[in-house]
């Protein structure tokens, strides 16, 4: 499910399920729930009977029976392209849940019991709450919380990614999966699921997409189809009395082919395909969507809410200078600060030495092997070194090494402020180093804005969306991270309730908010976001409370993620535009078709020249049906999506697919009726 994995769009399987799902889908009971593909298979029926009565509604013509049987037929194939479409769609889907149900075998538990003992059962009796004990090379059983120890656990079965994750209890990463294997050391996990209820099996059925719910803008558009079904009804059903008194005899036949062809049957044979398109589209993007509303709300989105830390930025702050202070030489500092990060193993302290080396020091570990290394803790605020001959190097936070300074007699330099303000105003984190009494200079520590972020958020500023950045840092430190990477505000010193309160007040302006997380702290602003991706590396009530889960744990993939929501309901729309303006063409080869013979005037209207009454009426349908197949594997791809304006893209659209979808149908029809007519001729009609 990797989404670097390039997948064929219909497999040889996906293709024969397709078949049988479009013969079985033929069903009233199914097909009355899509109105407009319901219609044609009332006229479907209708001609059917006429083949074996075909005077039984006074129709006059020649081969009436072998006209009823050919409009039939095209109707029959007409729908069946229509359920083809929604069942390659479901295929799809369903193809990716069998990938995953690969990974539920009935795996054996370790289930730890109240004394303390071990017993083996199978995991389909686990409870929630139960206590298992998963070793190296053994399946997590279920979905769980590491209560203890810590492990490698491989989540490749469910992300496609093959790099192990370390989990363990306590924090943000104690989440687990059922059907993930332990790579390394043990865990013991407390079941947090029921049996058929965990995360896997709720991946599994919201892929297949057999129950997907229509969402409010597809219900919204299902609508409008079925009011200009009904308008169109009204109008073929006023046509008939109109053309008797004409003396002009229309066949039922034919009436039925002027129906289909002009109610908007395109976009209802693909309206269903593409909204199961879409949810597919983020699966395979490894993101799973609870709904089918989620992947919508993507599309909606006007406001993003992301986190600074691992979002914006790499998340670890990495040596990018250091900084002497006056009548201090830079190479005294450099030396010093290796010196003092030779033993931490931090990103920071490794990032110091590295840089160091960089910068031309030599200092090397095996050369203080005899030194005592005083590690960081939270209350002193800073680690180092105490050399044999009694010198103390320290690097740490500002107060603290200003205090050490002071305690061991030493003055501060009058240039240090300054200079600890002025990394702090570039967004870095300044670590100040001294030797005993005496200050050097200061580390800069940086926080790297992830390449490309700022191009991407000009990308969804262009396509109005507002993008807000959290972070904890102070107000200097966003202030510059913000401006680096092109945010369009921040709010600094965040904590979880702020942002509730900054999703609450976009919502309260009538804005759709998206946001990330992987906390239980952030499983409320989750919750309260309208599109909500957790990160499948985080706690249990983070992915609860969204309606997105990410398998990769990429937290910049909610980017992404709103562009898959927007070039859905683009699809959508240019689908719907496309079949629209396909009808005019329709109505210049059908309705002089019908007229001609008894008002040689409405001749005029048949601009594309089509040979005969029977041949523009066949060759509309023929073109109605086969435009659906045709168009199935831009539905299930979805349009290309390009940020821009609102205005400019429906412009653009307008005129790929509404000037597109009246040009094709005149040159598909002409040429069907340059292919059938010769054939008809021969056959009498």
């Amino acid at each position: 499910m990797s989404k670097k994995t390039k997948t064929k769009f219909i497999t040889h399987d996906i293709l024969v399920t397709s078949i049988k799902g479009a013969f079985i889908k033929l069903n009233p009971k199914y097909m009355i729930k899509n109105p407009v593909m319901f219609v044609v298979e009332i006229g479907f029926v209708v001609c059917m009977i006429l083949i074996f009565f075909p005077h039984l509604f006074n129709d006059v013509g020649n081969n009436l029976s072998l006209y009823n049987a050919i409009v039939a037929l095209i109707l029959f194939i007409t729908l069946l392209f229509a359920n083809f479409a929604e069942s390659v769609a479901e295929g799809r889907g369903k193809a990716q849940a069998e990938t995953l149900k690969k990974t539920k075998k009935d795996t054996k538990a370790r289930l730890i019991s109240e004394d303390g003992t071990e017993k083996i059962i199978p995991s389909s009796e686990l409870k929630k709450g139960d206590i298992v004990l998963v070793k190296t090379g053994e399946l997590i059983p279920n979905d769980g919380e590491i209560i203890e120890g810590i492990a490698s656990v491989d989540e490749s079965a469910i992300t496609g990614e093959s790099a192990p994750v370390t989990k363990e209890s306590g924090g943000d990463f104690a989440s687990v999966t059922g059907g993930t294997t332990v790579v390394s050391d043990w865990i013991k996990v407390e079941i947090t699921s029921e049996p058929g209820n965990s995360f896997l099996d709720k991946m599994i059925s919201l892929v297949e997409g057999a129950s997907r719910q229509k969402t409010p803008n597809e219900i919204a558009l299902n609508t409008l189809l079925v009011s200009l079904t009904i308008i169109f009804l009204i109008v073929i059903i006023t046509l008939y009395p109109i053309a008797s008194y004409l003396d002009v005899k229309i066949p039922i036949s034919t009436l039925i082919a002027l129906t289909v062809c002009l109610i908007p049957t395109t976009i209802g044979a693909l309206l269903s395909a593409i909204g199961i398109a879409g949810m597919d589209r983020v699966t395979r993007f490894n993101v799973i969507a609870m709904s089918g509303k989620a992947v919508e709300a993507c599309g909606d989105v006007d406001t993003m809410i992301l986190d600074k830390t691992g979002t914006i930025t790499f998340g670890n702050r990495l040596a990018s200078d250091f900084v002497n202070v006056d009548e201090v030489s830079k190479k005294q500092l450099i030396d010093y600060a290796c010196i003092a990060s030779l033993k931490d193993d931090t990103p920071e302290g490794k990032s110091t030495v590295d840089l160091a080396h960089n910068m031309g020091s030599n200092i090397l570990l095996e050369d203080y092997e005899d030194a005592e290394f005083i590690e960081f803790t939270a209350s002193s605020k800073m680690s180092g070194v105490n050399l044999k001959d009694g010198t103390k190097i320290r690097k740490g936070a500002g107060e603290a090494i200003i205090q050490f300074v002071k305690e061991n007699g030493g003055t501060i330099p009058k240039d240090l402020s300054n200079k600890i303000e002025s990394i702090s105003k570039l967004g870095g984190t300044p670590l100040v180093v001294c030797v005993n009494e005496k200050i050097y200079g200061v580390i800069y520590l940086k926080d790297t804005v992830k390449p490309g972020l700022p191009e991407r958020f000009e990308r969804l500023r262009k396509i109005g969306i507002k993008t807000i950045m959290c972070t904890g840092d102070n107000p200097l430190t966003a202030t510059t991270i913000a401006a680096e990477a092109g945010v369009d505000g921040y709010i600094a010193e965040c904590k979880p309730e702020d942002k509730i309160e900054a999703i609450k007040k976009e919502q309260a302006q009538g804005k759709i908010v998206a946001m990330t997380g992987d906390g239980t702290n952030d499983a409320p602003a989750l919750a309260q976001a309208n599109v909500g991706i957790a990160m499948n590396s985080g706690t249990t009530a983070a992915k609860e409370a969204a309606n997105m889960v990410d398998l990769d744990s990429d937290p910049t993939k909610i980017l992404e993620v709103v562009e898959i929501g927007k070039q859905l309901l683009i699809t959508r729309g240019s689908l719907t535009t496309f079949s629209i303006a396909n009808d005019i063409a329709k109505y210049f080869a059908i309705i002089p078709a019908i007229f001609t013979a008894s008002i040689p005037q409405i001749s005029a209207l048949n601009v594309m020249g089509l040979a005969s009454p029977s041949s523009a009426i066949l060759s509309a349908l023929i073109f109605n049906a086969i435009i659906i197949p045709c168009l199935i594997p831009l539905a299930m791809r979805g349009v290309k999506y390009k940020p821009m304006s609102a205005s400019k893209m429906l412009g653009r659209n307008m005129m790929i697919y509404g000037l597109g979808g009246v040009i094709c149908p005149f040159i598909g029809i002409k040429l069907i009726d340059m292919l059938i007519s010769p054939l008809l001729v021969l056959l009498g009609l």
